[in-house]
């Protein structure tokens, strides 16, 4: 896990390691460089060294006549299988990490190496005697990469404030992406904020030559096809899937350091620490978890504390916790600089304190169950699908039954503000309802918040069109259920979750590596019949009657609660200064993007209870910070 960052072009050769500074908390154990002036070629390297820690592991890595050279960020899980084969082949190996294989697999198999690594990356690859740069990205999205082309050539880097190292990287932002922002809490690739910044989307490619991107292909696809199901017992497929649970988090272990855990007690994460122990019977794992002084709920959900202690107790693991108040918001802006991008979430936040204590506990990895509700079915939303089918008719007669105000108004429930959002949508048809299932709001509250100038601007966008346009890949899944988790992996999950995992991780120094999401497991998942997986109202059903032989059954079967913070209480209460602040009138009239007058209002309403506003209130407070520190180029303290 490190960060990478170069150009193919013609810039001044200053900027690398300008671009390389600002990734220095990716790889607190070592930075270097390759520079090919006679091609235009600079890349740049900060290491987190987890394998081959030695000198032998360091980067930019080169094939031994130096006709190859990677700057690579990641792990490929499969390396000592796939370093025998290349072994067996006849390339003989100087260490054991696996960049060193990464490099021979290129050489060996060339642009058809992906379909062999099991992992998770970002790389780019300089091919001199093909004259070639090769930019990648792991196919579930697991690691970021941001790359801008400019007349000059192109950029690459982790993280976008690597490539505004460069003055003439325009800092125009990118309209559509703001109101994506809105719609959904975060921004879906390519886009990003900016418009000349772009995200390689999960499992893409692309060659650039003489300072120009010339092809780009999608190498992995979430293999949704619709003709493959597992056809045996529920007993026998909740026996595999443990059985491949398993093999996916001992794949994940390999390590030269320590490893710890995240610990929240709901089944994913517990699920992930429950194999670990079971790899390793005689280690007791340090496991991490979040809780909130004064106890509580998040927001009408169960707070993790109390089941975290359950699961330990149970798994016999040593859980470290860290407990947070509101004063936490006070690491908002270093979580929006280290996030390069708006997201309207405060688990970011969370993830961040976590992070920082493991790293100063000595454990430079954790594991993370990221990835079960996506795969498994685990949100409210899915049972949506199951609905839909039972009575679409009577959903949208129930809309239409509305007065109108109650279609128009916001609703001080949080419950009531998502039962209306799903009437409110219920003349969608196919995949627009689909991607309308991952919107937070809807555009008759949104659009109002914008200044008159953007709404002229954004007229009468489609909302869904960019997500409804991902499922043209899948023309064979006809599931519904199984299209929207293909939405939910596409972008959801890489776009938000994945992100702010990376990027918390890294900001503290520390790797955190994503078991469920193994290539393999993915698969596999993807072949499992839908009923399994959201039968009646118990989503993961499936996944849950795997794990009851392993953890007790108030954590597999406890009530869904996400990895956040009590935002809507704290929005009225003790982040009113903040909220004050920040979003007055006359810093929103300077900048330009909101209506003053119309989020003022929203504010009001909200703390009255009238309202539900308090994800549109911080997505708003995200944007204008995000603003300030990124393009009023307000320096963190």
């Amino acid at each position: 896990m490190c960060g990478i960052a170069g150009f193919a072009g013609n810039f001044d050769w200053d900027l690398l390691p300008a671009m390389s500074q600002l990734l220095a908390h990716r790889g607190p154990d070592g930075h270097g460089e390759f520079r090919a002036p006679e091609y235009g070629i600079g890349l740049a390297h900060r290491r987190l060294a987890v394998i081959e820690p030695t000198s032998i592991g360091s980067q930019p890595m080169a094939l031994p006549d130096e006709s190859v050279i990677v700057t690579y960020n990641g792990e490929i899980f499969n390396y000592r299988e796939l370093a025998a084969e290349l072994a067996g082949q006849g390339h003989q190996l100087r260490g054991r990490s696996d960049t060193e294989v990464l490099l021979h697999l290129y050489r060996r198999y060339g642009l058809d190496m992906f379909s062999r690594m099991n992992g998770m990356y970002a790389f780019a690859l300089w091919d001199t005697e093909r004259r070639s740069l090769l930019l990648a990205r792991d196919g579930i999205g697991v690691k970021p990469l941001y790359y801008c082309e400019m007349s000059s050539g192109v950029l690459f880097a982790s993280e976008i404030k690597a490539l505004l190292a460069c003055e003439e990287v325009p800092r125009d932002l990118d309209l559509d992406a703001l109101d994506e922002h809105l719609t959904f809490l975060w921004t879906a690739a390519p886009r990003t904020i900016l418009q000349a910044v772009r995200k390689l989307p999960p499992g893409y490619a692309m060659l650039v030559r003489d300072g120009r991107v010339t092809r780009r292909w999608r190498h992995y696809d979430l293999p949704y096809d619709g003709t493959r199901r597992t056809v045996t017992s529920t007993r026998e497929l909740a026996s595999e899937l443990r059985t491949r649970v398993q093999q996916a988090v001992e794949r994940q272990m390999v390590s030269d350091v320590p490893l710890g855990a995240f610990l929240s007690g709901g089944l994913d994460s517990s699920s992930v620490v429950a194999m670990m122990r079971q790899a390793q019977p005689g280690r007791r794992p340090i496991c991490y978890t979040i809780g909130f002084r004064g106890g509580g709920d998040l927001d009408g959900s169960p707070a993790d504390l109390l089941y975290a202690r359950r699961a330990a107790r149970h798994l016999d693991v040593e859980l470290r916790e860290i407990v947070v108040d509101p004063t936490i918001i006070g690491h908002l802006e270093q979580v929006l600089y280290h996030l390069d991008e708006p997201q309207a979430d405060p688990a970011p936040i969370n993830a961040l304190l976590i992070a920082r204590q493991a790293r100063a506990d000595g454990i430079p990895v954790l594991l993370s169950g990221a990835g079960g509700d996506d795969l498994f079915s685990g949100y409210r939303r899915h049972l949506a699908v199951r609905l839909r089918r039972l009575a679409p008719p009577l959903l949208g007669r129930l809309w239409s039954a509305l007065p109108g105000w109650t279609r128009s108004a916001q609703i001080g429930s949080p419950t009531l503000r998502r039962i209306r959002n799903v009437l409110a949508r219920a003349d969608l048809r196919g995949d627009a309802w689909l991607a309308s299932l991952l919107a937070w709001s809807l555009a008759s509250e949104r659009r109002p918040l914008f200044s008159e100038a953007l709404q002229h601007r954004l007229g009468e966008r489609d909302e869904f069109e960019s997500l409804g346009r991902s499922l043209v890949n899948i023309p064979h899944e006809h599931d519904p259920l199984n299209r929207l988790l293909y939405l939910e992996g596409k972008h959801f999950l890489a776009d938000h979750n994945l992100n702010y995992t990376d990027k918390m991780g890294m900001a503290a120094g520390v790797e955190v590596r994503v078991p469920l999401l193994d290539t393999d497991l993915v698969d596999f998942s993807t072949r499992i019949p839908p009923g399994l997986k959201q039968r009646g109202r118990q989503g993961k059903y499936i996944f849950k009657r795997a794990m009851e032989p392993l953890l007790p059954r108030d954590v597999v079967y406890r009530r869904k609660t996400g990895f956040g913070a009590p935002l809507r209480r704290w929005m009225r209460r003790e982040l009113r200064p903040m909220v004050d602040d920040v979003l007055s009138e006359e810093a929103l009239r300077r900048r330009g993007l909101f209506d003053p007058g119309a989020v003022q209002a929203l504010i009001r309403r909200d703390r009255a209870g009238k309202a539900d506003g308090a994800y549109l209130i911080f997505s708003i407070l995200c944007v204008e910070l995000w603003c300030q520190l990124f393009l009023d180029r307000r320096v963190l303290a």
